[in-house]
């Protein structure tokens, strides 16, 4: 069945990779949350998407100009404050140690594409460990390498390569680099590469799928999972999907 995973929790509606946007995603039906990782000046690991801390808070500057203590102060609830109030940005340890109170799917994607972070890849499988959520989680990121790297720390974590346009043959390549799964732009895979990449035993999961004609298109080809701003829509239309299949 296909696992629908709230983008940075619920994000249509909710703040983004901030803990009320997390427990709408369980509360809307979503299997798993997606989240975005990167260090904070003092070295723990966060939670947010930009490289800069200017979109999404009131805050300026890059997001390792900060202590961890120094971005929690910062108010992250974006564009929803009247919905929400303060929202602050959560660190991934505090994300887990919720998380293993549910029964949710968790894909933590390191932002090491742009930046280099070293040790963030350490850090990660560190606490994760640490909450014995190895076997419900996945790393992703666009920094391919990276993931090479996460591989050879913790082959008993399943790895997964991001990209936006891929290469011809997308399940060799995860294969070449002992990535379990793929995580493509929606827009850019064709049918017959996601029905290709599943025969060959790799896990296909699209990103960022918030139409419901694309859910539709992607849930008729049975892939393992989508990632979408609005698992509440996802969720509707997989349950509307299975009916018909009966």
């Amino acid at each position: 069945m296909v696992k629908i995973f709230g983008h940075r929790g619920a994000a249509g509606t909710y703040p983004e990779n901030t803990m009320p946007s997390f427990r709408a995603a369980e509360q809307l039906g979503a299997d798993g949350i997606e989240l975005d990782v990167q260090l904070s000046k003092d070295g723990t690991v966060v939670v947010i998407h930009d490289e800069t801390v200017n979109r999404t808070t009131n805050g300026r500057g890059r997001v390792n100009s900060y202590t961890y203590e120094e971005l929690s102060r910062l108010d992250a609830s974006h564009s929803f404050y009247k919905k929400t109030g303060f929202c602050s940005i959560p660190s991934l340890e505090e994300v887990l140690r919720w998380l293993q109170g549910t029964q949710l799917l968790i894909n933590v994607e390191l932002k090491n594409n742009k930046l280099p972070y070293r040790g963030l890849e350490e850090s990660v499988i560190h606490l994760l460990r640490k909450y014995e959520l190895e076997p419900r989680a996945v790393l992703s990121s666009f920094h391919h390498a990276s993931m090479v790297k996460c591989r050879e720390l913790a082959p008993d974590i399943e790895t997964a390569v991001l990209y936006k346009r891929g290469p011809h043959k997308p399940w060799e390549y995860a294969q070449k680099l002992g990535a379990g799964a793929i995580h493509p732009n929606y827009a850019y895979i064709a049918d017959p590469v996601v029905e290709l990449t599943l025969a060959h035993g790799i896990a296909v999961r699209p990103y960022t799928v918030n139409k419901e004609k694309y859910m539709r298109k992607l849930m008729r080809l049975q892939v393992t999972g989508i990632v979408t701003d609005y698992p509440e829509v996802a969720r509707r239309v997989l349950q509307e999907e299975q009916r018909k299949g009966r």
